[in-house]
Formats: structure tokens, sequence, C-alpha cells
């Protein structure tokens, strides 16, 4: 069962070793639209038994497979193909992505086109990549340096932005001479559909892609399977942690994008009303549910109360709606316990700050997972409401005395993901962005390029996707002395 628009074969099936699959579980998940609270659509339920069996397929792919030992050109040739095919299904991704988590449609198409682009630049960057390399030493004839794929990769991705992040797993650890279980979501798994299917009508190996998606324990028994090398996770830290002490007992690698509860600071040159403008759209973007949004506004003392008054303003001209609607401008949370959660926070938050506007459902909406744009004023930094992440559109301003004050409140939190400062002085930025110990700092808003390194610090996460040091997280490096030239550089 698939939802209109979206064109996918076997959603009753799991792709596991080059084959559509039917689960073990005899189960299927079913997918509710968050605009609606209607039941859009089901996927197959995978178990243990079946995590079991996309490993299995994985390490043989890996193992006796030709994939890891193809040149990257062979490699690259095969991912062209898949880029291509996943490019002429854009806005079929686009709609997925609307029903399933409700992101606005306006927003969707171009968000989906990117995500495809960056799968482009990812391999034209494996191209130029050096996966053998000769360098200098004194103790041998020849030294070289050579780039291996890691070995089995279970990417695990999160229900906001499900095709773009599991794309950019997928991307770069094929690239590297991966194999990869994809373990999408049980909310939003259509994309990895769409990517296996990609995978298919480009010709790759069988079992070097594999698609799974189940829930919680069946996920735990992947990560805890011995056959799986790396884990890659986009999600909550407190699932991170799990994760983490799972690899650390028998030393697999992991790289974990987490939580955060990311600051803006005002700078005094910085206008008022702009930054309410920027705020408030920022805060409203994907109904707040990015990892990276910028959801403490640390103010100077003398300009809060104005800034405060200018949010209101902008909040209150937020058009709130369906998803699909052009004219909307915040649409629904993706899910009930999503938006259960939400008002939790803002309930913890009348008992310790100042609620300035927002905090109900819109009366206008009597279905779906709708929520007014909230803001919080005189947020004590230690409250719950500004140390903890709410993944909704709730902001907390936050007064400081000076840059100093400023720049302690910022790194006062167990997430290190993202910043902002905004002043017109790149000076400023700078030096502020040097203190803040954040994974990324943007100047003027929430600046993101996934084309250059992107992670935390602290509880944030461990390791970075995006660049170079994207693909070196899927590869080991081992180095090799010679007492001679070998006639040839081969993977």
């Amino acid at each position: 069962m698939t939802p209109e628009g979206v064109h996918i074969k076997n959603t009753d099936k799991l792709w596991i070793g080059g084959k559509w699959v039917p689960a073990h579980s005899q189960r299927e998940i079913e997918l509710v639209s968050p605009n609606s609270e209607d039941v859009i659509g089901s996927v197959a339920e995978a178990n243990e038994a079946d995590m079991d069996a996309a490993v299995t397929a994985a390490r043989f792919a890996f193992d006796q497979g030709p994939w890891s030992r193809m040149q990257p050109e062979e490699r690259i040739a095969l991912l062209k193909k898949m880029a291509g095919h996943l490019h002429g299904r854009t806005d079929e991704i686009a709609r997925a992505w609307t029903l399933q988590m409700g992101g606005l449609a306006s927003f969707a198409g171009p968000m989906t086109a990117g995500s495809t682009m960056n799968f482009d630049q990812i391999i034209a960057m494996a191209e130029k990549f050096e996966f053998v390399e000769q360098r200098p030493s004194p103790v041998v004839h020849t030294a070289l340096i050579a780039h291996e794929p890691v070995g089995v990769v279970a990417a695990i991705a999160p229900w906001n932005g499900p095709y773009g992040i599991m794309l950019n797993k997928v991307a770069y650890a094929l690239a590297a001479g991966c194999t990869v279980i994809m373990k999408p979501s049980p909310e939003t798994p259509l994309e990895a559909y769409i990517i296996a299917e990609a995978a298919d009508a480009a010709g790759l190996p069988a079992g070097v892609v594999n698609l799974v998606c189940g829930h919680r324990d069946a996920s735990d028994h992947l990560v805890c399977n011995p056959g799986v090398d790396k884990v890659s996770f986009t999600g909550s830290t407190v699932a991170g942690k799990r994760i983490a002490s799972v690899c650390g007992e028998r030393i697999a690698r992991c790289t974990l994008e987490l939580g955060g509860k990311s600051a803006a600071i005002i700078a005094d040159d910085f206008d008022i009303d702009a930054a309410a403008q920027m705020l408030t759209g920022t805060i409203t973007m994907m109904s707040g549910q990015v990892c990276a949004m910028l959801s403490r506004v640390l103010v100077p003392k003398a300009r809060h109360d104005a800034l405060a008054e200018a949010i209101a303003g902008e909040m209150k001209k937020v058009v709130i709606g369906p998803s699909d609607d052009p004219a909307t401008q915040l649409g629904p949370l993706a899910m009930k316990r999503q938006l259960e959660r939400v008002e939790m926070y803002i309930e913890e938050g009348r008992k310790t700050a100042e609620l300035v506007t927002g905090g109900e459902r819109p009366a206008h909406l009597n279905r779906g997972y709708f929520i007014e744009p909230t803001l919080f004023a005189n947020v004590d930094n230690a409250s719950r409401i500004a140390q903890e992440e709410i993944f909704g559109p709730v902001l907390c301003l936050i007064p400081f005395a000076d840059e100093e004050d400023a720049i302690r409140i910022a790194n006062d939190s167990s997430f290190g993901l993202n910043g902002s400062v905004l002043t017109h002085d790149p000076d400023i930025a700078y030096r502020i962005a040097r203190r803040i110990r954040t994974g990324a700092v943007g100047q003027n808003g929430m600046r993101m390029d996934f084309g250059l390194p992107f992670g935390g610090f602290k509880q944030s996460g461990i390791g970075r996707e995006g660049g170079i040091e994207g693909l070196l997280g899927y590869l080991e490096t081992k180095t090799i002395l010679l007492d001679g030239a070998p006639s040839s550089f081969s993977t």
C-alpha cells in the first residue's frame, strides 16, 4: 500500500541480497499522515531474523563479492547510474516526505533536488580522491597509504530528513567500497525504498545495498550484530549513547550525529526587526524539527524586551495549515508523540519562564498534529526548556550581560552542534565562533552546507558527515612499506 503519487513496487517486502523478500514477521508498519491522522500507506516490518539476514547478505557481498575490490572508477560509474535514477524521481520523493513527515510541499521539491545534487558532489569528490597514495619515508624505498573500506555499514536515518540523511550515508559508504544495510525510521521509510530501487536499477551487485525497516528492538538487534563493522546513526542523543556503548564493546566504528540546543547570539549592531524575522522564519522551518535548530536566542539585556515583542509580532503572522497548501508557513509536527512531547515542554516552560505567545493547538485545525509557534522570554539557561532538545517550533529568549556572558551561556549546554552570531561585522562573528564549542557556527542565521563537514561537539555526536571528512569516516587507513615500487597502485 503506497500513497497516491508515490510509485514503489514492493513496499510489502524487504530488499535483502539483491531480492525483494517477505518479512519474517509477516507484519506491516502503517504510515500515518500528520496532516489528517489517516493511514496513508504501509511497509513490511523487519524483525530480528530479517536484520540478521540483511547482515549476512551485506557481509557476503563485502567479503566475497566484487564491490570492495572494484576499481573506484567502476563503482563510481554505477553510482552515477543510481544518481540518474534518483534525479528522475524528485517529485515522487518530495511527495513522500510531505505525506509522511508533514514537511511543506513548497519546500519539499528544492530540498529533495538538493539532496540528490549532494549525491552528485560526493561522487565527484570520490572521483578525485586518492585511495592509494605514495608518501616520502626515510625507512623504506616506497611508502604507500591505502584507504580501504571499513566493511559492512548499518545506516540508520531519522524521520525528519529521511531522504537526504539516508542518501548521504549510502553515498559515502558506497563510494568507499562498503556494503550497506539501510534502516530508515518506521515513520518515514518510503525514501529508503526508492533508494533501494535506484540501486537495483543501476545494477549494483547483490547484497551491496539492503533495506530493512523495523521498530526499536529489531533495530537494536541490528546494531548488536557482530557482522556490522560500522554504525552510521542520525537521531537522538539517548539512542546515540546506546549505539556508542554497543560499538564500544567490540570496538566497532560509529558516526553519530545527535541532538542539539544551538544558540543564536544577537550582537548590538544587528537590527531587532531583522532578527525577529530571521529567527521566526528559522524556528518554523520543518516545524522546528531540525537537529541544528537555533532554539536558544541570546540577547543583550537592554534589548531583550524589544526583541521579545518583535518576535511575538512575527509569530502571530505565521500561517499555520496543511503542508500541501502553498500558503502554509508552518505545517504539522511529524507524529502524535512528537506533538505531545512539545506540549509537555511548553507546560514545563510555563513554570519557569514568561510565555509571550503561542503554546496552543490552532483553533481552526481540528485534525492533525499542529502547534502554534511559541516564544518564551526571560528564560533561565539552567531550565529544562533551555537545556533539553524540544524539536518543535519553541524559541527560548535568554538575556546576557556582555559578550563574555553570552559565550558562557552558549557553552553551558551538554550539546554542541550548531550556533550563529547575528552581526554585520565578520570579525565579531569569527571571534565569537572560535570560542563557541560547537561543530558549526554561521553568521546571521542557520547556515548549512552539506558539502562541508557537519557534526557536533560534546553530546551532539562523534565524527563528521559531509566533505572529505565524511568519506574518511567510511575508510580504514593502511600503511604499506616496500623495498621497491609496485608496478601499479591498485585498490
